[in-house]
C-alpha cells in the first residue's frame, strides 16, 4: 500500500517544495480586511500583500480546518488504497489535530480498510515544516509508513523552534502579552524571544533589547542546542524581513557546515499572530528541556 503524507498550510514550507513533491495540503483560513482567504502558501494571498496590510494596520485572524474538509481528503486517499499520515500543528496552538482525529474516526467507521495516522507534531510554522521536509525525504527514499511515523514520533521533541517578534501588538491581541507589557516593551525596543516547549505551547523565554542583538540570540540558541551531522537541514522563516533571514543564515554557515538552509516567509496562519518582522530559526537538535 502506498503512503501519502498530508500537511496543512501552517507548516510554512516554500510553495516550490509543495508543488515539486505534489504534497496534498489543506489551507487554514485567514480573515483579512473583511474577506476570507484560504492560505495556499502565498499563491493567491501573496506574502507581500499580506505583510503590506499588516504594516498598514490590519489585524487579521485565522480559523482552523474543520472536520468535514479533513474527512473528504482522507476519504479520497483511502479510496485510492493509500495509507495516510497527517502531520498536524501542535494541539496546544490549533484545533486542527483534534478535527483531524475526529475525521479519522469517521472515515475508519465507513472504510474498515482505512489506514490513517494523525500526528501531533508539538510544533508549528517551520518547525512543523522541518518534520514534513524530513518525512518526505524518507518517503522519496523508499521508507515505509511505519518507519516514517516512528522517525517523526522519535524526533518531534528534538525540533528546536526559536523566534523573535518585532511587533508586540500582535502578541497582545493574541493574549500572549498584557497590554502594559506590550506598551512598555515597545517603548524600550524590547524583542520577546519565544520557543515551542515540550508540551507544544509557545513560551516566552526572555526579552532582548535591540533587533541585531535579538537575531544574534537566535544564533546563540542554535549553538546551545544543535546536534549537527553532514545531513543537517536548518530552516529560517521570516515575517517579510528577508535581509534579516539572510544575515542569520550567514552567521550560522560562516561557522558551521550544514547540508541545506531553507528560507521562507511566515505565512498568514502564523503571521496573523506574530506580525511583520518576526524571524525564527528551526533545527533538529537536543531534546527540548523547556
Amino acid at each position: 500500500m502506498n503512503t501519502v503524507i498530508i500537511i496543512d498550510s501552517s507548516c510554512d514550507l516554500p510553495l516550490q517544495f509543495i508543488e515539486e513533491n505534489k504534497i496534498p495540503a489543506l489551507g487554514l483560513i485567514c480573515h483579512l480586511d473583511g474577506e476570507d482567504h484560504v492560505d495556499d502558501f502565498g499563491k493567491t494571498l501573496t506574502y507581500e500583500y499580506f505583510y503590506k496590510r499588516i504594516r498598514e494596520g490590519s489585524m487579521p485572524t485565522t480559523s482552523q480546518i474543520n472536520v468535514y474538509r479533513f474527512e473528504e481528503l482522507f476519504k479520497k486517499y483511502v479510496k485510492e488504497g493509500k495509507a495516510i499520515i497527517y502531520l498536524a500543528m501542535s494541539s496546544k496552538i490549533s484545533g486542527c489535530f483534534n478535527s483531524a482525529t475526529v475525521a479519522k474516526k469517521l472515515v475508519e467507521e465507513e472504510f474498515k480498510q482505512a489506514d490513517i495516522t494523525v500526528i501531533d507534531t508539538k510544533s508549528a510554522s517551520i518547525g512543523e515544516g522541518l518534520l514534513v521536509y524530513n518525512a518526505y525525504e524518507m518517503l522519496k527514499n523508499g521508507a515505509t509508513k511505519e518507519e516514517i511515523v516512528s522517525w517523526v514520533e522519535e524526533n518531534k521533541l528534538n525540533v528546536q523552534l526559536w523566534f523573535v517578534v518585532e511587533d508586540l501588538m500582535h502578541l497582545k491581541k493574541g493574549g500572549r502579552l498584557s497590554a502594559a507589557k506590550a506598551n512598555i516593551g515597545t517603548l524600550l525596543q524590547m524583542k520577546p524571544m519565544l520557543c515551542v516547549d515540550k508540551e507544544g505551547n509557545l513560551k516566552n523565554t526572555n526579552n532582548i533589547r535591540g533587533r541585531k542583538k535579538a537575531i544574534k540570540s537566535l544564533f546563540d540558541r542554535f549553538e546551545e542546542n544543535m546536534v549537527l551531522d553532514e545531513n543537517s537541514v536548518i530552516a529560517i522563516s521570516h515575517g517579510d524581513c528577508f535581509e534579516d533571514a539572510l544575515y542569520l543564515k550567514d552567521i550560522i554557515i560562516e561557522k558551521y557546515k550544514v547540508k541545506k538552509v531553507i528560507i521562507n516567509h511566515v505565512g498568514p496562519v502564523i503571521g496573523s499572530h506574530t506580525g511583520a518582522g518576526m524571524i525564527s530559526l528551526c533545527f533538529i537538535g537536543k531534546h527540548r528541556v523547556i
